[in-house]
């Protein structure tokens, strides 16, 4: 059949037609490959044939709050395999394990694996620079060291408990390190570099670096001069009577500011892994709970003074020993009690039948009212791990022995930052602040502050009239009543000492006690509050004012004058005991003779330099108190007249 060529030109045209769309659409998929998606398509390309070697960021340091580091970085490289690259197995095994001292085996195993980069886990994670010097000279084909570091913690278990520590991947593990670890981790960088599906490397493409980017570092609110003097208190007492355990802090009532914290037993952060758990996962001061004893009175003393059902000066009370409620014999420490006495000396002698009876004037709910506001049965907030909240009665379930006993702090659990806050605000003119230890976050390149925590204050709990009383009344206990031993000559210090039993399965140990005491000084207007737990000291009295008080009487002297807050002279005069070594005042001696100092000096020993008739100098200065038998240094010279000061 013949076709005519109208049918073949029309064919022609219909293949020509076809042939251009299809080459049409071929241009603009080219096109499009080329101008809109090729370098997307060119970087999963290039991802397919790179490799990465990653460079780990420096973990933000920890600082107190004068720029002290705390916690800081070591530089330790790691070592880094990439398995294809690597031409002789065998022999580049035997010498990375000789370097590493890891078992050849071990070694052939880990750098035969089909991983595009192998990390040697954990012999060559955070080696030393000698090693890793070595390594670099041997020139293993496939074998890199990679940039890497390790936490330091510069002053080994102090503040062991509130910074924690880091593991091999600088992650925190626990404490500050933990609960901060996402701003103080930073975001790792890498080297880039490009290789072919057998693994060896393309030498036209060039490595791709990108930097890591740092953690911040954080200031903490500790004041590291306060904590040296708390760490010495304790490693003294530790010493002294082998306790089972202590706990001591101190903070700013003013605003929650946490100037010191720390525990015993206490570990090196470093080296963690040969710590028992039990040592490192109990931070005390916050995770621990336990009947506080007497300085819960503290609360009972604000309840009843906000709610005028006491009057310290003018009321009085009969402590015969004991008081009988529900049924139940209470009694007072001392055997045969107290005697009649006002409240003020109720509060002095921390006498257990008084506050059973401020207790039952204030009655249940409103008792446990203040409880609650002063943040008792609740976490603080403080931002550490493993808080606890304590345990409260059930208000429901509160007859009149358990409201007895709560009045003078047995039958209730509280931890030791819940009685520092709220003692704080027993005595910062009624508001009760949220404690907290980290205080600013600081860009490592700039210096910059980022950002800061400002206080929270939650609430008024009393008003600045009953928090004034308070202060007296407990200044009062330390320069007169209970808590003598914390005492401190030129500054006025307030504070409540604790004694309280035990408890083992529900049953009170015998001659097993936590002794404690709280104290703020100065009282007019208080600049810092310290609590110390005592757990079972031994060879001694267990009594808080016998053990807690002298510990804490020796971080207030100390630690006041690292603050810079000057002496006062309005203090309550000190009632001294047949047992205590009476200070006097160092007279003015200058301008004396020889003859007139052996008629002066009857209560201090002399210790005279110099070959002259008169004195000269004199140390201490006149007027400084110092313990009865102390020696008076002086310095004989030429003189006429006594001088009317001593500069």
């Amino acid at each position: 059949m013949r076709v005519s060529n109208v049918t073949v030109r029309k064919r022609l045209a219909m293949v020509l037609m076809f042939g251009f769309l299809i080459f049409l659409i071929i241009d603009i998929r080219l096109g499009y490959v080329q101008f809109f998606i090729g370098d997307k398509l060119t970087a999963l390309a290039k991802d397919s044939w790179s490799r990465n070697i990653p460079f780990e960021p420096e973990r933000g340091e920890i600082l107190d709050r004068n720029g002290v580091k705390l916690a800081t970085n070591m530089s330790a490289p790691s070592v880094l395999v990439v398995p294809r690259q690597v031409e002789d197995p065998a022999g580049t095994a035997e010498k990375l394990a000789a370097v590493l001292n890891m078992p050849k085996e071990r070694a052939y195993e880990l750098i035969t694996q089909k991983q595009s980069i192998q990390r040697i886990n954990p012999e060559g994670r955070k080696i030393s620079h000698e090693k890793a010097k070595e390594l670099r000279a041997l020139g293993l084909k496939g074998v890199y060291i990679a940039e890497d570091s390790k936490r330091h913690y510069p002053f080994g278990s102090y503040l062991s408990h509130v910074l924690g520590f880091a593991g091999i991947d600088n992650q925190g593990l626990l404490g500050l390190e933990s609960y901060y670890d996402e701003q103080l981790k930073g975001t790792k960088g890498y080297v880039k570099f490009y290789s072919d599906a057998k693994g060896k490397r393309m030498p036209k493409e060039a490595d791709e670096y990108t930097a890591p980017v740092d953690g911040l570092n954080l200031k903490l609110t500790i004041d590291s001069k306060v904590q040296t003097i708390v760490e010495r208190e304790l490693d003294n007492a530790q010493a002294q009577y082998n306790p089972d355990g202590m706990i001591a802090i101190a903070m700013n009532p003013k605003n929650g500011e946490i100037l010191a914290m720390s525990s015993r037993p206490d570990f090196d952060p470093a080296d963690f892994r040969n710590v028992d758990p039990l040592i490192y996962n109990r931070n005390l001061p916050v995770w621990s709970s336990y009947e506080p004893g007497s300085t819960f009175k503290i609360i009972t003393l604000a309840a009843a003074l906000e709610e005028k059902k006491v009057d310290l000066q003018k009321e009085h009370f009969h402590d015969g020993g004991s008081v009988e409620v529900g049924g139940a014999r209470l009694k007072c420490w001392k055997r045969g009690g107290h005697g009649s006495q006002s409240f003020l000396e109720v509060v002095q002698n921390s006498c257990n039948p008084g506050f059973v009876e401020l207790g039952q004037r204030l009655g249940t709910s409103t008792l446990f009212k203040y409880i609650q506001n002063f943040g008792f049965g609740q976490k603080t907030g403080i931002d550490l791990q493993g808080e606890a909240r304590g345990i409260l009665f059930d208000v429901k379930n509160v007859g009149p022995v358990e409201q007895a006993t709560t009045a003078f702090g047995q039958g209730v659990s509280v931890t030791p930052i819940q009685q520092v806050a709220a003692v704080a605000a027993a005595v910062n003119g009624g508001t009760l602040y949220t404690p907290y230890i980290a205080k600013e976050w600081i860009d490592p390149v700039t210096g910059d502050v980022i950002s800061s925590t400002e206080p929270e204050a939650k609430r008024k709990v009393i008003s600045e009239e009953t928090s004034k009383q308070i202060r007296y009344a407990l200044e009062s206990v330390v320069a007169q009543g209970t808590g003598k031993n914390a005492f401190v000559e030129g500054y006025r210090v307030g504070g409540k000492t604790g004694t309280a039993q035990k408890v083992k399965d529900g049953v009170y140990m015998k001659n097993n006690y936590i002794v404690s005491f709280i104290g703020f000084a100065p009282a007019d207007d208080p600049e810092i509050v310290v609590y110390t737990a005592v757990d079972n000291p031994k060879g001694t009295v267990q009594f808080g004012g016998t053990v807690a008080a002298p510990i804490v009487g020796n971080i207030m002297e100390d630690s006041l004058r690292e603050l810079g807050v000057k002496p006062r002279k309005n203090q309550i005069e000190k009632e001294y005991t047949w047992l205590d070594t009476k200070l006097v005042s160092v007279p003015n001696v200058v301008g004396l003779t020889a003859q007139e100092l052996r008629e002066q000096m009857v209560n201090l020993k002399l210790d005279i330099a110099g070959s002259g008739d008169t004195v000269v100098q004199q140390s201490p200065q006149a007027g400084v108190k110092v313990k009865e038998g102390s020696t008076l240094r002086l310095y004989l010279g030429k003189g006429s007249k006594k001088s009317d000061d001593n500069d």
